[in-house]
Formats: C-alpha cells, structure tokens, sequence
C-alpha cells in the first residue's frame, strides 16, 4: 500500500471548481514533485492534505490514516514549509526554533538538541545568534526548513521553499534535501519551477487549473510527447526574422526559442529533416557553429502538453 494516497479529491469555491478529481500516490521515503503554474490548485491541495482545508469530496490517506479521522495523529507526522516565510524577524534563529519547538512540545535538553541538529542541517549554525531580519533570503527559506525538522517528521512538504533564493542556498537545499531523503524522510516538493523538480524528484504529477496534466515517472511525463524532440543549433550571427522564417518551413518546427547566438527548436520527429535545416542556414548566410538533437525537458513537455509556458 502507498504511503500517501490522494483520491479523487475535488475542491470547489462558489462556482468555480480549482480541484477536479486529482489522484496520486507517493511511496515511502520517495521524493515526489507537484508542478503546475500559478493558480493550478497546488496550495489548495496541500492544504487539503494537511487538514486545513476540507475537500467536497475525495479523501488523503497517509500511513493507513484518513486526514478527515486522524487530523491530529497525522499533522505531527508532518514537517511543513510553507511559501511564505513564518520567522519572528527580531528574534535570532535559536529564539525562533524554540519558538517553534514548543509548538511541537519539545523542551529542555532534546529541545536544544533538536535545535543544535537542525541549525548543522541546513548550515546555519555560525548564524545562529543573528537577528532573523540580517538574514538574507536564501537563509531565511533556510532556518524555515529547519523549523519543519525540530520534530523528525516523516513526511516533509516543502511548498515553493526556493522562491526569492540565491543559486547557492538553493544548492545548498537541494543537498540537504537530498541527504535527508536518504535517511528515510519522504518528500513532497512543490514548485512553479520545473528544473527544481527534474533534478530532485523521482515522480511527479503535474497540474493545470484544478487537473491532472500528466503524472508518472519523468520519462512517462516525457513520453507523452514522445513524437517530439529538441534540435539545438549555435550560430555566428543571428539573422534577421529569424523565428518567422523557421516557422514557416515545411519541416516539422513546432517551436523556436532564441538565446543570444543558441537557437533551440521543438520537433516533430516524423516531418523533421536535418538537411532541410541545414540548407535553410545556408541560404542565410549564417555560419553553424555546432547542432545536436536532445531530449525535451519538462518544462518543454509541458509546454507541449499544455500550450502555455509553466510561469504563465
């Protein structure tokens, strides 16, 4: 039996439905992603899965427990990140995790050892006596997490934890993500960000205004575009028009992107030819500096899956 089972959960606001019978599994100390645009349902659904919203119908099982039955017995199996950050901005980071830890009923010698453990995992112990509003972003998302790990939970969702943060916290939350995992913790991650979720997690679903776009591995998401393919061209120069004319070529080009001198290009394999390409830099007057064909990346697929860009 799967550890978290969401089933058929449907969530409706007046008239507008902004969950429509959404059902996933996630494995045991599995790292499974939630993808889907601003406004797609992400955060109603978790807050589903927590408890704090009620579902019109459906229902969340986590380790053979109904949230509806077992609300309390679940939550503090529970470590949650939520998107916005939850500090007490002048007060150090060891007031604010004893803040937190009472919460969870921790006090005295386990408490502090608990914070000690927490402030190592995320790297934060030099800072520990630093006022929380010194911080800069990417440690504040860190000392959020480490507020969610106090207690040890066994399942920890982190909802969009890298928002507004420098590329080396983020690393640095992916590796302790990482390491964390492989201690058993499973983990939701949620993320507008489609790269966070290729490099982290195993599985994924991905949602689009209330509903299951695709769901499964990354390469079952994938293959549900399996007739396309990338084609990744670098020029000297970029000529003028370019994207229009590329276009309007016979030859299978669903999409161009353009990037400084790098011009990548969404297939359809079937009516795509190389030559054809080739011989239309030629007559351009543009020298190619390397092509190669590669496989799409998720937020490709999605592209592809969804007519619509994932930060839409």
């Amino acid at each position: 039996m799967s550890y978290v089972q969401v089933k058929g959960i449907t969530k409706r606001f007046g008239d507008k439905t902004v969950l429509h019978n959404v059902d996933f599994n996630i494995q045991k100390g599995e790292r499974f992603g939630l993808i889907g645009p601003n406004g797609a349902g992400k955060s109603t659904l978790i807050d589903i899965m927590t408890g704090l919203k009620k579902a019109d119908a459906g229902e969340v099982i986590i380790d053979g427990k109904s949230i509806k039955q077992y609300p309390i017995e679940i939550r503090s199996m529970l470590g949650i990140v939520p998107q916005d950050i939850a500090l007490i901005e002048e007060l150090n980071a060891v007031d604010n995790l004893e803040y937190f830890g009472g919460m969870y009923s921790l006090k005295g010698k386990v408490l502090k050892e608990r914070i000690d453990e927490a402030l190592t995992a995320v790297g934060l112990e030099e800072k520990k006596k630093d006022k929380v509003k010194n911080y800069s972003g990417g440690m504040k998302r860190r000392l959020n997490i480490a507020a969610a790990l106090l207690h040890h939970p066994q399942f920890l969702i982190l909802d969009e934890p890298t928002v507004g943060v420098d590329a080396q916290s983020r690393q640095h939350i992916f590796d302790f993500l990482m390491k964390l995992n492989e201690q058993g913790t499973t983990i939701l991650y949620i993320s507008h960000y489609m790269e966070e979720v290729e490099t982290l997690c195993d599985r994924l679903l991905v949602l689009d205004l209330g509903s299951e776009v695709a769901y499964g591995t990354k390469q079952q998401v994938k293959s549900l575009v399996s007739q396309s393919s990338k084609v990744r061209v670098i020029l000297d120069r970029i000529p003028h028009a370019l994207a229009e004319n590329l276009m309007a070529l016979d030859n299978g080009i669903q999409q161009v992107n353009i990037h400084l001198n790098e011009v990548d290009l969404v297939v359809t394999q079937h009516q795509f030819s190389m030559m054809k390409l080739i011989a239309f830099f030629d007559k351009t007057e543009s020298i190619i500096k390397s092509i190669s064909v590669e496989e799409l990346s998720l937020e490709e697929v999605f592209l592809q899956l969804t007519g619509k860009k994932l930060r839409d």
